[in-house]
């Protein structure tokens, strides 16, 4: 069983780690509605050439980011089979009951696969390249206009902030009770029907130690008599610089790219 890994920080001085984190979640979330906008197979073509090219530039082993996006390919599997039944046009590849296969199923199974993991590839490179705390206040500084409207930004970034430093623990966990549990002889790697049945012996556990480790955590702010972000100072303030304009421009191009592969193919 590996640890879940998805978009942990790769260390490194690319001009991917060098951008704001600001501009790296907003890019983020325009490049995710820029692939969904993607309909046909050129369009989803530019959107690969672009992440591939994202990856030349920060340095990071492609396969150390496959190797962190397996644990959520269970999503990418599960999404795709979806369309491969829903999607009934085209010939019939193979019809049995009430089990309808055609080839316009296949097709939009794959192109959905491919598209989920390409934004998957793209939005794991703003964990990769950047640290948890400056997530943490990028998400705060883009929320503080919204705090005089009641929203609590500092908390909203905090608890990203400690949400993303907890994966890789309750990961750890599960590993730890999982091999616990199989020495004491439960029976989660048997037949699928057992395991199922076994599966309690292994979440009670888990849980019980994430709301511990949560417990521990709160004693440890009360006693520091934590207050939030009030009269809090920053060694190294976020700025934006020439480089998150480029990176905004090279996005701009690929959309108007998936924009003419739209309207032309």
């Amino acid at each position: 069983m590996n640890v879940f890994s998805f978009g942990s920080y790769y260390p490194g001085e690319s001009p991917l780690h060098r951008l704001d984190p600001r501009a790296k979640l907003l890019l983020g979330c325009a490049f995710i509605i820029i692939a969904l906008c993607a309909r046909n197979v050129a369009a989803l073509g530019a959107v690969a050439v672009f992440v591939a090219a994202l990856y030349l530039a920060s340095r990071i082993p492609l396969g150390y980011a496959a190797r962190s996006l397996a644990p959520l390919l269970f999503i990418v599997v599960v999404a795709s089979l979806l369309n491969l039944f829903v999607n009934q046009e085209d010939a019939v590849l193979v019809e049995w009951a009430f089990v309808r296969i055609t080839t316009g199923g296949v097709g939009a199974c794959l192109f959905i696969a491919a598209r989920l993991v390409l934004i998957l590839l793209g939005m794991s490179l703003i964990t990769m390249t950047t640290p948890t705390l400056d997530l943490t206040e990028a998400l705060e500084k883009l929320l503080s206009p919204f705090a005089r409207f009641g929203l609590p930004a500092h908390e909203l970034g905090m608890i990203m902030g400690i949400a993303l430093r907890f994966l890789p623990q309750f990961a750890t966990e599960l590993v730890t009770v999982y091999h616990a549990q199989i020495s004491r002889g439960a029976g989660l790697d048997s037949s699928p029907v057992r395991g199922m049945r076994m599966l309690s012996s292994l979440m009670i556990p888990l849980f019980t130690s994430a709301f511990r480790h949560a417990e521990t955590l709160s004693a440890a702010m009360d006693a520091r008599c934590y207050h939030g972000g009030e009269g809090r100072t920053r060694l190294h303030p976020l700025k934006l610089s020439a480089r998150d304009g480029v990176a905004a421009g090279m996005l701009a191009a690929l959309a108007v790219c998936v924009g003419l592969a739209n309207m032309l193919l």
